[in-house]
């Protein structure tokens, strides 16, 4: 039986319970000083390299300002002088994320799965439509090996959010939040976004099996 694995990424060693390791993958696969105990270890069991398929995937979304609505980014919900207009709760940053997703996997987009003509996702909260792409993608085998993305918005201030947005987003998707990185940035006051008069996102994605 195993007792001690270790996983880096799309490698693993296994320590077995008789002191032997087993190990998955490549060693460059390992960081250094982690390759170079493992060439070193005497008992080691066997080396497998493993087949693994890729998926990269890219997503992008925009939302109108407006006044009296409440603007929420990556299921934050932030103080601002305006909110972002849309069928759910408009939240750009996990819809661009959820289209890399999908995008990805061959599943279609956001427009596919939650139409914006169905009563049913009025006001809907984003986080919940991208805990269902990530059950989807598990259905079709898939898992998620990162997610990074952007956001183009001249105000408000998004850094102080970017943690709490970076925990939801790693939530939904059943993964470690050093696996989902979150960036945001203006636009110097150029187009639409820089003007105030929207905001927008782009994200990437790797999935594989």
């Amino acid at each position: 039986a195993s007792v001690a694995p270790g996983g880096y990424g799309l490698a693993l060693y296994v320590m077995h319970d008789n002191g032997y390791m087993t190990v998955y993958g490549h060693l460059d696969r390992f960081p250094a000083s982690v390759a170079k105990r493992i060439r070193e270890y005497q008992y080691v069991n066997e080396v497998f390299e493993v087949d693994m398929d890729f998926r990269v995937g890219h997503g992008y979304d925009v939302h109108r300002l407006v006044p009296d609505r409440r603007l929420i980014l990556g299921g934050v919900a932030i103080p601002h002088t305006a909110g972002l207009l849309g069928h759910s709760d408009a939240d750009v940053l996990t819809h661009a994320i959820m289209d890399a997703l999908l995008g990805a996997a061959g599943l279609g987009d956001i427009g596919k799965h939650f139409p914006d003509t169905d009563a049913a996702y009025l006001n809907a909260d984003s986080l919940k439509l991208l805990e269902q792409v990530a059950l989807l993608l598990l259905s079709h085998g898939w898992k998620v090996g990162n997610v990074d993305a952007t956001v183009l918005a001249q105000a408000p201030k998004l850094a102080p959010h970017i943690p709490k947005m970076r925990q939801n987003i790693a939530r939904m998707l059943d993964v470690e939040v050093e696996r989902v990185n979150i960036k945001a940035t203006t636009e110097e006051g150029l187009g639409f976004t820089g003007q105030g008069l929207g905001m927008a996102a782009h994200a990437v994605c790797i999935l594989h099996t």
